[in-house]
C-alpha cells in the first residue's frame, strides 16, 4: 500500500494571528524566565539573611550547651542547610545567568536544518525554568533546617551542670548545687530544695550525676 500526503486546509487570519503571537512569546520566554530567576534569587537571599538575623538576636548561642546528643543533631542540621543553601544558590545563578560556558554551536544532522534562535532560546528557557525550579525548592529547604537548627539550639534540653553528693548525719543528698549562704548549701534534688548543714556534713564531693553509680569525684 501506498500512501500519499495530501496539503491540508489553507491557513486562516486567525491561524497567522496565533502564529506570529505564539512566536512573540517564543522570542520573549527566555527573558521572562530570567527576570523571574532574578527576582526569586533577591527575595529567597532576603528571606535567608533575615532568618540567619533573626537566629542571632536572642536564645542560648553554644551549642555545646545542649544536652546529650542534641549538639551533634543541630551541627547536622546546619551541615545539611549549608548544602541545600549552596546547591540553590547556583541553581538560582544558573536560572538567571545561564551556564558559565561558551555556546557551541553543532553542526547540523545530515538532511536536518539547523536550529533556529527561536528553538535554541526555548531550550535554554526550559533548562531554566527547571534550574530555577530546583534552586527555589533547595533554598525552602535551606530556610526550614535553619529554622529547625535554631528553634533545637533555643529549646532544647541544657546539658545537666555539676552535681553535689553530701552526706549528714541525716542522711545522703545529691543535686545540683543552687545557692551557699551562710554555711548552708541549697541542693535541687528530685525530691525538691534541700538544704543542708555543711558544718555537719561528713562527706562533699563532685559529681557527674546523681545516679546510684556516682562515679570518681571530680577535682
Amino acid at each position: 500500500m501506498t500512501w500519499r500526503a495530501l496539503p491540508g486546509p489553507a491557513g486562516t487570519p486567525a491561524d497567522r494571528m496565533a502564529a506570529r503571537r505564539g512566536r512573540r512569546l517564543l522570542h520573549g520566554e527566555l527573558s521572562r524566565v530570567r527576570e523571574s530567576a532574578l527576582a526569586w534569587r533577591n527575595g529567597l537571599g532576603a528571606l535567608l539573611a533575615g532568618l540567619i538575623g533573626f537566629g542571632l538576636l536572642k536564645g542560648r548561642t553554644d551549642v555545646g550547651a545542649l544536652a546529650g546528643s542534641y549538639g551533634a543533631v543541630v551541627g547536622g542540621l546546619l551541615l545539611c542547610a549549608l548544602l541545600c543553601g549552596v546547591g540553590g544558590a547556583v541553581l538560582l545563578l544558573r536560572a538567571a545567568h545561564g551556564r558559565p560556558a561558551a555556546t557551541a554551536l553543532p553542526a547540523p544532522a545530515p538532511g536536518r536544518l539547523p536550529a533556529g534562535p527561536v528553538t535554541a532560546g526555548h531550550e535554554e528557557a526550559l533548562r531554566a525554568a527547571r534550574a530555577l525550579t530546583r534552586g527555589v525548592s533547595a533554598t525552602l529547604v535551606c530556610a526550614a533546617l535553619l529554622t529547625a537548627a535554631v528553634a533545637l539550639t533555643w529549646y532544647g534540653p541544657a546539658k545537666d551542670g555539676p552535681r553535689i553528693a553530701v552526706t549528714t548525719p541525716a542522711g545522703s543528698f545529691c543535686g545540683e548545687p543552687l545557692s551557699t549562704t551562710a554555711g548552708r548549701l541549697v541542693l535541687r534534688t528530685e525530691a525538691g530544695e534541700v538544704t543542708v548543714d555543711l558544718s555537719t556534713a561528713g562527706t562533699l564531693r563532685a559529681v557527674v550525676s546523681c545516679a546510684p553509680s556516682q562515679g570518681p569525684p571530680q577535682h
